[in-house]
């Protein structure tokens, strides 16, 4: 029996659906890695074609290649093709926003400085 069963109850109407959990997941396991949140950033601001993007986050090519196949997995992040030139932008999809989220709340970090 609970200590609280009324609290019990309330918490457990806000727990995630087992689907939900594994996309949650999925999210967080994305913004673990301090170059996606980079490029979470970099493109909340505006859309970037590939190689700028890299020269932003400080990292090759083929390396930020490999984090935004990632993004792309959650749905996050979108591209578009223009002749031989990808851009890249920030989705409309709940990871997208989710991630966005996580990214600007950093800014408190800044704010101590």
């Amino acid at each position: 029996m609970p200590i609280d069963e009324s609290a019990v109850t309330i918490a457990q109407a806000r727990t995630l659906s087992p689907r939900a959990e594994r996309e949650a997941g999925r999210i967080l396991e994305c913004a673990s890695e301090l170059t996606r949140l980079k490029i979470v950033r970099a493109l909340m601001e505006t859309p970037l074609a590939a190689s700028d993007l890299a020269r932003v986050v400080g990292r090759s090519a083929a390396a930020t290649s490999q984090h935004m196949r990632v993004l792309r997995e959650v749905g996050a992040v979108s591209a578009a093709r223009s002749r031989n030139v990808i851009r890249y932008r920030m989705s409309r999809e709940p990871s997208a926003l989710i991630l966005e989220a996580i990214a600007r709340s950093f800014d408190q970090l800044a704010k101590r400085e």
